[in-house]
């Protein structure tokens, strides 16, 4: 990094963490891509001058809302939602809404903010945005789940629409949690459009939704991996989290010829060195999404793997991790794991899962690695084509959605590489996801004029 570069980066930042303290996963969010970026705006000083990179920085609108809601035994408990509208350069505001304890301001203005380049990335009309609440909908009843819902969208539907912002569903919101937004969206504005993605098939849903962020992680490891001359035909891949995102990243590597070795959730991860199959695949269905059990019964079902509680899965040897749980699971320690235990590619599916000192481990020991805003845009993309679905009263096949889905991760892909490749012909998907998402959005502010 040179001295200008440095400087601009460093004066930035100060700047942004005093008007945001204390906002730590929003500040590491914004560094990677001013990192990236900066020697770009350099060297056109008109996106300095007009300050762009503080305009993206700075969300549109921040909506904070009292969600009050009653349990089954009539108590009554109040949780916090949230709606950060990041960027609609590009087009309406377009992200997931979050259901988990974890949730604050801080998080949700990093996954707004990672959205806009994301959205970006696809090449769809979509501009950047992130909702949810510290509400967890685990160990709760489905009419509990139903009246949380309900009153959050009592609030959230006067800042949505199918032109204005997008939801989908993200960590804690699934089908059950999409149906019951969308029904009380629909009985208060009196009007069935395409407000929400990712919904059920009967009314307004597209084909591979749920598959499409797991798959696109494959999708695009697969494109990383073939610039080595290499595929997932054999390989051992460990992967994170038990959720959407983690269940279809293993269906697609195991249909690819891969072994999955792991799953995990926020108590512990199971290892099965037999690897997963059908059986066991669909077990792990079942358990996650009708059940709604622990990752640890997968070993009480099936002996041979092992349960580790209170751990992470990164230091089972692979040839390939997907970390597709949370943000920040793979930290330094991890990292050095993941090197030594002779990983050759990492490929995120969670947003932002791995910290920039284990960014930085991984990519000195030359391992491939790309960011989420690349490699999990597949779950948003085929947003986007659920959207256009909607837009035009048709249903595309799955093998139409899964075409467009491919073409879409292959060209982020091509992407990344256009602007990531140095001249030893590495490339660094890190800076190449962000300058090309920054450019997009950039060119789209300067013409929309000081908005």
């Amino acid at each position: 990094m040179t001295d200008p570069v440095k400087n601009y980066v460093e004066s930035f930042m100060a700047g942004l963490i005093a008007r945001n303290p204390g906002e730590k996963e929003f500040h590491q969010a914004v560094r990677e891509v001013v990192e990236s970026v900066a020697p770009y705006i350099l060297d056109y000083p008109y996106l300095k001058d007009l300050k762009i990179m503080e305009r993206m920085a700075e969300p549109e609108r921040v909506i904070i809302f009292r969600v009050p809601w009653m349990d089954d035994r009539g108590q009554v408990h109040i949780n916090r939602g949230f709606r950060v509208q990041m960027n609609s350069a590009i087009g309406p505001y377009k992200g997931g809404i979050r259901f988990h304890e974890s949730v604050n301001l801080s998080i949700m203005k990093f996954l707004a903010f990672e959205q806009t380049f994301k959205n970006s990335l696809t090449t769809l009309p979509m501009g950047g945005a992130k909702g949810g609440s510290d509400f967890s909908p685990r160990g709760k009843s489905d009419a509990e789940v139903m009246r949380f819902c309900q009153s959050f969208m009592t609030e959230l539907q006067r800042h949505i629409g199918q032109d204005t912002d997008v939801p989908a569903g993200d960590i804690g919101v699934g089908g059950r949690e999409i149906g019951y937004l969308f029904g009380q969206y629909k009985r208060l504005r009196d009007e069935f459009t395409g407000t929400l993605t990712g919904k059920g098939l009967a009314w307004g849903g597209s084909l591979l939704r749920p598959e499409a962020t797991g798959f696109g992680v494959c999708y695009f490891a697969q494109e990383m991996l073939a610039t080595r001359g290499q595929s997932f035909e054999g390989k051992t891949v460990v992967v994170s989290g038990a959720g959407n995102v983690a269940q279809y990243a293993a269906r697609k590597a195991m249909d690819l010829g891969a072994k999955v070795v792991t799953l995990s959730d926020s108590d512990g991860f199971i290892h099965d060195p037999d690897g997963l199959n059908e059986e066991k695949w669909n077990y792990v269905m079942q358990l996650k999404n009708i059940y709604r059990g622990r990752i640890k019964e997968y070993a009480e079902k099936y002996p041979n793997a092992k349960y580790y509680p209170g751990e992470r899965p990164w230091g089972i040897p692979c040839d390939i991790a997907l970390p597709c749980a949370t943000q920040n699971e793979i930290e330094a320690a991890d990292a050095e794991k993941i090197v030594k235990g002779g990983c050759g590619c990492v490929t995120e599916g969670a947003n932002m899962p791995t910290t920039p000192e284990a960014i930085a481990i991984i990519q000195k020991a030359g391992l491939l690695y790309s960011p989420g805003k690349a490699s999990n845009a597949g779950g948003v993309a085929t947003s986007g084509l659920e959207m256009t679905q909607n837009s035009i009263r048709q249903k595309w096949t799955a093998e139409e959605v899964d075409a467009h889905l491919h073409r879409i991760m292959s060209d982020i892909h091509a992407a990344c590489v256009k602007y990531g490749k140095d001249e030893s012909g590495n490339v660094n998907y890190v800076k190449g996801a962000n300058i090309a998402g920054f450019i997009k959005v950039a060119n789209a502010m300067v013409d929309q004029g000081l908005v």
